[in-house]
């Protein structure tokens, strides 16, 4: 927090001293209790604290005994109803010195609540009273009250109360208990009808067990109850136990908590009596704030330890302040670089926010700067909740927030601000100082838990810039279809998952559509999944057909010797006939939606996973598609936890299929993700198979290894062209033709085809042969030279040509430009 400077101190000072003063001069039938809140409720307001507390000295009984309190439970503190004047608790040791005490966290570290979050610091100031009492104030910041604060802190001492009228404020509340007594050996309980008033209960239908009284306690507080009332945990002497008190919930008749404080000691056994508990049973609500808000904050602590990311905090927050401010609208955002990110809006819709806002929204929320709104930077800079009410002049991006009233709660953390809240109402709002006391309470928990969300969220998008660059950048453009595919990491750990899909176009319009999973989530499952992913695309583009490609995959796998293993489904897509092949390595089988909107999960057999068994079988199983048709290939994150089996999990992404428009594949694949199970990361590969409008035309030729081969292959392509009806002179194509097919008879051994294809205007004249070396154009080639012509020849007729693998050889292609027509001669 920045300093204010002097000015500022003497500002806040004078502004303190006459709030003092108007309360001097409430007229003498104020409650003395209430006199003495009010003045407690300006150390809330002027120092910024969190809790206070006065405590009045009682010589006699050597007892510091709490008068009032007000702000954060001062049990989440470690602060004690009563202190031994002579003991050597830090409050008491602080009190006997006389002059202002600072205390640590760590001081009262043996007593603090358990409510109250583990690692979290705070400051505790005590200061004497001229009546021979103490005040205490608590800074929720490790460094505590700054100068100006404790300035505040000393003027409000001197404004509190005389001992008389503490006194009187304790007193009131002792006289007000209704007393029981607990016989040790039976349960059994005597009670007077104000303690049965206290806990709801008819004194007619009360039987006289403790066990009645213990079934109303809220079961959070029912172990430091039982603490007190059980015999195993007092030990009982010669004389009267030491007093006990505790302040423990009850959920009344409408299942509201209310606070009661219970006082008790032992009496021993004595005259054939057993030992007993007698003690008194009070209303605490008088000593607190509103047992709602302090449900509250502890609602909003719980949610905030378990809030894994920014949203999620947000939401929590928003959650905790609607009720109890009953504000029209609420706004969470992160400070970044001097601009607002809003992470949530209540509501969200953007007509209920300012011109302002509008115009600076980005995506889904609005992204403002603050040097627009000088107010709210102030507010930011001073680190402390400020409100202001109806009619005050605000600039217009912070007066059409709240036009009755606005709140801003900055969200301090570690020094910093992480960002802030903005509360507005429509009509004109009475801030009071329970909620100022509210707003104090929830701004350090939600400060610390959205830097820990941020920090999670940022480690979060590490992950998953590293997961996505190993998976394709983007898909490609399909003949005939149209793809789209999802991935999302699992938010239950910062873990690299082991999920991929692919889509490898294939020659002669094939496409292989692949997903897996590696095991595990790790960075050792994602380098994995990267390997066999270029692996399983290297051989598929090699032509292997599916059971091949996933074959080789997995005793490359079983050669790697790694822990880890990988399922896999493989699917190779005809799209000319709308057939397909799939092999399925240990993974779920493929999920198809039909065009009337029915779906089918096709029963099939498959291996094992890949890199378990090196021997293994994988068989194909055969598909037929329809135009309209929708495949869909997923992991195990998203149909099945811990919570729902496969075979349930299958059915609803079936049923999240059929009841979608495959018209969009991306809104399908968004909302069949919309319930995605995010304790394991997800992939998701759509595709929806429409058919080629445009069909190719093709021939092949097996050509034998005959002294006349060649020219039976340029028979062969001239008789070819003209039942396709080509109106072009096919000496180039005859050319290409005598060419590669003389090249692959000459310099391989085995098989030789010859493949034409026809489609738009455009000739691919394709030989396969047995060898995988490519032929490889000459860079000169001298006048006595009597070969390697050939390519060149290739190249200078053709449009383009190369060449690419295919199982077990390879494949020369080039294509060149002819027209359709009537046919004409061709010439030999």
């Amino acid at each position: 927090m920045g300093g204010e400077g002097a000015a500022g101190r003497r500002s806040r000072t004078l502004r303190a001293g006459l709030a003092l003063k108007t309360l001097r001069a409430l007229g003498p039938d104020t409650d003395p209790r209430e006199r003495l809140r009010r003045v407690l409720e300006q150390v809330l307001v002027f120092a910024g604290a969190s809790c206070a507390a006065v405590y009045s000295a009682d010589e006699h009984a050597d007892r510091l005994s709490l008068a009032a309190a007000v702000g954060v439970p001062r049990t989440l503190y470690g602060l004690r109803d009563t202190y031994p004047l002579s003991g050597k608790d830090p409050v008491a040791r602080a009190h006997r010195s006389g002059r202002p005490r600072r205390l640590a966290a760590e001081d009262l570290g043996r007593t603090a609540h358990a409510d109250r979050p583990p690692g979290e610091s705070f400051t505790l100031l005590v200061l004497p009273l001229q009546d021979g009492g103490s005040l205490l104030a608590v800074s929720d910041r490790p460094e505590g009250f700054d100068a100006g604060e404790r300035d505040c802190l000393e003027l409000i001492a001197d404004a509190v109360p005389g001992q008389a009228s503490a006194q009187d404020v304790t007193v009131t509340h002792e006289t007000g208990g209704s007393s029981f007594t607990l016989a040790m050996d039976t349960g059994r309980v005597e009670v007077d009808d104000d303690v049965l008033e206290l806990f709801g209960i008819d004194p007619q239908a009360f039987d006289g067990r403790v066990e009645t009284l213990l079934a109303r306690t809220v079961p959070e507080d029912l172990p430091a109850l039982m603490s007190v009332v059980e015999a195993d945990h007092l030990t009982i002497g010669d004389r009267e136990l030491e007093h006990r008190e505790l302040e423990f919930r009850i959920l009344g008749p409408s299942g509201e908590p209310a606070w009661l404080r219970l006082r008790a000691h032992v009496l021993p056994a004595e005259d054939g009596r057993p030992a007993r508990i007698a003690g008194t049973v009070a209303d605490a609500s008088t000593l607190r704030p509103a047992v709602s808000d302090v449900t509250r904050i502890q609602r909003l602590a719980a949610s905030l330890a378990t809030a894994g990311t920014v949203r999620d905090v947000s939401e929590a927050l928003v959650a905790a302040l609607r009720g109890p401010l009953r504000a029209d609208r609420i706004a969470v955002a992160e400070l970044e670089s001097e601009r607002l990110v809003v992470r949530v809006l209540d509501p969200p819709e953007s007509e209920a926010w300012p011109e302002l806002w509008r115009t600076e929204w980005r995506s889904d929320w609005p992204d403002a700067p603050v040097r627009a709104m000088p107010t709210l930077a102030a507010a930011l800079r001073e680190g402390r909740p400020a409100v202001w009410p109806a009619g005050t002049d605000l600039e217009a991006a912070l007066a059409d927030v709240g036009p009755g009233g606005l709140a801003v709660l900055p969200l301090p953390a570690a020094g910093s601000m992480a960002g802030a809240c903005l509360i507005g109402w429509d009509s004109p709002h009475e801030f009071g100082t329970d909620e100022r006391a509210l707003l104090t309470a929830v701004a350090g928990l939600a400060g610390q838990a959205l830097v820990r969300a941020h920090a999670f969220d940022a480690e979060h998008e590490l992950i998953g810039m590293l997961q996505r660059s190993l998976l394709p950048r983007r898909l490609p453009r399909l003949p005939g279809a149209d793809a789209v595919a999802r991935y999302l990491p699992t938010t239950a750990a910062l873990e690299l998952g082991g999920d991929w899909y692919d889509v490898i176009p294939l020659a002669d319009n094939h496409v292989a559509l692949v997903i897996g999973d590696v095991q595990g989530h790790s960075a050792a499952a994602a380098a994995l999944m990267g390997q066999m992913r270029t692996a399983l695309r290297a051989y598929a583009v090699e032509g292997h057909p599916p059971d091949v490609v996933v074959s080789h995959a997995n005793r490359l796998l079983v050669g790697m010797e790694s822990d880890l293993f990988a399922t896999c489904l493989y699917v190779d897509v005809d799209m000319e006939e709308g057939s397909a092949w799939y092999v399925r390595a240990g993974h779920l089988p493929p999920v198809l939606r039909l065009p009337d909107g029915s779906t089918h999960i096709p029963e099939s057999e498959g291996g094992p996973p890949l890199g378990v068994v090196a021997r293994a079988d994988f068989p194909m199983s055969p598909l037929r598609l329809t135009p309209g048709t929708v495949l869909a290939l997923t992991t195990d994150g998203l149909v099945e936890s811990a919570d729902v089996d496969l075979e349930t999990g299958l059915a609803r992404l079936a049923a999240g299929l059929s009841a979608a428009d495959p018209a969009d594949l991306g809104l399908v694949a968004d909302a069949v993700l919309a319930e995605a199970n995010r304790g394991d990361d997800v992939a998701l590969l759509l595709t929806r198979y429409d058919g080629m409008d445009l069909r190719p035309l093709r021939e092949s030729w097996a050509v034998w290894r005959l002294p006349e081969a060649v020219r039976h292959a340029r028979r062969f392509t001239r008789r070819t062209l003209r039942g396709w009806g080509t109106a072009a002179d096919p000496d180039a194509a005859l050319l290409i033709v005598s060419e590669l097919v003389t090249n692959a008879l000459v310099h391989t051994d085995g098989p030789v085809r010859l493949d034409l294809t026809l489609l738009d205007h455009r000739l691919r004249i394709a030989v396969a042969d047995s060898s995988p070396r490519t032929p490889v154009k000459p860079t000169r080639i001298g006048w006595e030279a009597t070969g390697g012509r050939g390519v060149l020849l290739v190249e200078a007729v053709s449009v383009t040509w190369g060449t690419l693998p295919v199982s077990g050889g390879k494949q020369v292609w080039a294509e060149i430009a002819v027209a359709r027509g009537p046919a004409d001669g061709a010439r030999g």
